[in-house]
């Protein structure tokens, strides 16, 4: 990958702080974690705008929910997890 050498503004302490939340090395090493983040943000969210555009059909949701979904159990108890506080 290509790397170009450019002046940002930017406000120093939260570079810092990103830096030591990541462990970054370097400030260059944050902006780069952050564009990838970001990128990957706008991709799955882009990815969701799509689908909440063209939903599966029933034919799709009838051959996903031919999957083995056996090995994704884990024991949690997710309608106690998940379950509404005020009874509703």
């Amino acid at each position: 990958m290509a790397r170009d050498k450019i002046t940002i503004s930017l406000d120093r302490t939260k570079a810092e702080e990103a830096a030591r939340m990541v462990g970054a090395p370097s400030t260059s090493a944050v902006i780069d974690i952050a564009l990838d983040r970001l990128l990957r943000a706008e991709r799955l969210r882009r990815d969701v705008d799509a689908y909440r555009r063209t939903p599966p059909t029933p034919g799709e949701t009838a051959i996903a929910a031919l999957g083995d979904s056996s090995g994704v159990q884990d024991g949690t108890d997710w309608e106690l997890l998940y379950a509404d506080p005020h009874g509703e």
